[in-house]
């Protein structure tokens, strides 16, 4: 009886395995007071997002907020979308997984003054 419930388990847990998210990473380049990508469109979903520094600044980073919401107030700011640590010149930094819904946001990097970018899921 014991064999059949560790079969069991083993194959329940594929199975719930095999139904686990897929996580895109998402590219960004920055360069002197601008981000490279102007707009980005994606499908909702998980993704991690890569910033690399093009001579940009000497050290840049990656702000994500919902549109219509206040950039400058760090509240409004989805933390998982920092880079772990500042990008250095040539460098290039990742951040945590983020989930994304359906709807409109809007990127920048306060470091190197970029405008606000915007970024569609759909």
């Amino acid at each position: 009886m014991k064999k059949v419930i560790t079969i069991l388990v083993v194959v329940l847990g594929f199975a719930f395995n095999t139904n686990a998210q897929e996580v895109k990473t998402v590219s960004f380049e920055q360069t002197k007071g601008e981000f490279t990508q102007k707009e980005i469109k994606l499908s909702e979903g998980t993704y991690i997002f890569e910033v690399s520094n093009n001579n940009a600044a000497e050290e840049i980073g990656l702000v994500l907020i919902e549109d219509g919401k206040d950039g400058t107030k760090p509240e409004n700011h989805i933390k998982n979308a920092y880079v772990s640590q500042l990008v250095k010149h040539g460098k290039k930094e990742s951040s945590k997984e983020v989930v994304l819904k359906k709807g409109t946001y809007k990127y920048f990097c306060p470091f190197n003054k970029t405008p606000q970018y915007t970024l569609i899921v759909e």
